[in-house]
């Protein structure tokens, strides 16, 4: 498995292009999903499509936050010398793409898919 340290500075956008990927796909699934099978509005949010974004945006949530802590992890450990500062902001560009994730995946909890 390919594994990117922790101070590396890729790590510094990777959050951010997965989060901008995800809401291609998320955004854009719906559309393509909406226009070949949309599903009755009285259904409200309890639709399967509902039910397949939210879990893509709950596995990556959680992956953007298991990325956040290897970087943490790896800006504590005593190899990382001066290193430590790209892998602690990367850290935290990791959270607040996990964040920005959960945020802008919260309507698909309370809306209908596509209205």
């Amino acid at each position: 498995m390919l594994r990117i340290p922790p101070h590396h500075p890729i790590q510094l956008p990777l959050g951010l292009v997965i989060w901008a990927t995800w809401f291609v796909a998320v955004y854009g699934g719906l559309s393509v999903s909406c226009a070949l099978a949309a599903p009755d509005p009285a259904a409200g949010p309890l639709t399967p499509i509902n039910a397949l974004l939210g879990l893509l945006t709950l596995v990556v949530t959680l992956f953007l936050l298991a990325m956040a802590r290897y970087c943490w992890r790896g800006a504590s450990a005593p190899e990382a010398g001066e290193h430590a500062f790209i892998a602690r902001l990367a850290g935290a560009a990791h959270v607040i793409a996990a964040v920005s994730t959960l945020a802008t995946g919260l309507p698909i909890l309370v809306l209908p898919p596509c209205v």
